[in-house]
């Protein structure tokens, strides 16, 4: 596996169970050592405000709090689709503490040179 790890996620709370694989497989990557950023998408971009991520997918499902925790907790970052972001007119300010507003350049850039391994959700 690349040292690196992009988790595409276009699906918001509309899809908990969705969502919530996305930040097990960060999180698993994390745990591994590798470095992890998750592009968030369309109504994904709701996760970037603080307390958004509050969900149980299903019966035995883990609590998204604490897997959004845990995440951010371990190093995972969060990037931010700017146009996701602006057309749902949410304000910057309140972006919780590991995001960050980045397009497709800044994904990009994020990966730099490196081998990565694409998930996408």
């Amino acid at each position: 596996m690349a040292d690196k790890v992009l988790i595409n996620l276009a699906t918001g709370l509309e899809d908990s169970e969705r969502v919530t694989v996305a930040f097990l497989v960060g999180g698993a990557a994390l745990e591994r050592g590798r470095k992890v950023a998750i592009w968030l998408t369309k109504e994904a971009v709701r996760l970037a405000l603080p307390g958004h991520a509050l969900a149980v997918a299903c019966d035995g499902c883990p609590p998204l709090d604490r897997l959004f925790e845990q995440y951010a907790a371990a190093g995972g970052e969060l990037l931010v689709c700017p146009i996701c972001w602006n057309a749902r007119k949410l304000d910057e300010s309140s972006l919780v503490a590991n995001a960050r507003i980045a397009g497709a350049t800044p994904m990009f850039d994020w990966i730099g040179d490196d081998d990565v391994t694409v998930f996408s959700y």
